[in-house]
């Protein structure tokens, strides 16, 4: 009877835990095309959305509008990193900042911050990071069937919303 009411006792406490435990974001400083590193430690006190992207992602270039969109909306009280990855360059990275007229930093990772965020070899592309003003993660989104409002509608601004209106942290 004891064993039975412990394991129902961690299944319950198990069951009210969220899905993702919240946990630091890895730190990291990484070069755009003009060799000027970004670090993410620049953006504390501030929400951030961090991407890991490729060039030839076509959720990737959908992705790019939103966050140009949500750039010009919220303007610097919002931080915009992207991640890309091999096989990109900077040509290649260079040509899809033009044609799709961003403003926010892509930076180049040879897939160690990628590792860092997403613990494992293999992912798909995009993912998408919510760091909140305490530099933990509040949220990860990959693309998927149930996450599109993220990737092609409105949540994405939703989310930023929402982590905007919890302020910054009390000192």
């Amino acid at each position: 009877m004891r064993r039975f009411a412990i394991l129902t006792a961690a299944l319950l406490w198990a069951a009210l835990l969220p899905a993702q435990l919240a946990r630091r974001a890895p730190g990291f400083s990484l070069p755009d095309s003009k060799m000027e590193l970004h670090d993410l430690a620049d953006f504390r006190g501030k929400p951030v959305i961090l991407e890991f992207m490729q060039t030839t992602c076509p959720h990737c270039e959908v992705m790019a509008g939103i966050l140009e969109r949500i750039r010009q909306k919220y303007g610097d009280r919002v931080g915009i990193l992207a991640v890309a990855n091999p096989p990109d360059n900077q040509s290649r990275v260079g040509q899809f900042i033009v044609n799709n007229k961003i403003g926010y930093p892509i930076v180049f990772d040879c897939g160690q911050a990628a590792y860092s965020y997403l613990l494992t070899q293999t992912f798909s592309l995009p993912q998408i990071f919510l760091i909140d003003q305490q530099g933990m993660i509040h949220v990860h989104y990959s693309y998927a069937g149930d996450t599109k409002e993220i990737f092609e509608g409105n949540g994405l601004a939703a989310e930023v919303d929402r982590m905007l209106s919890r302020g910054a942290p009390k000192k």
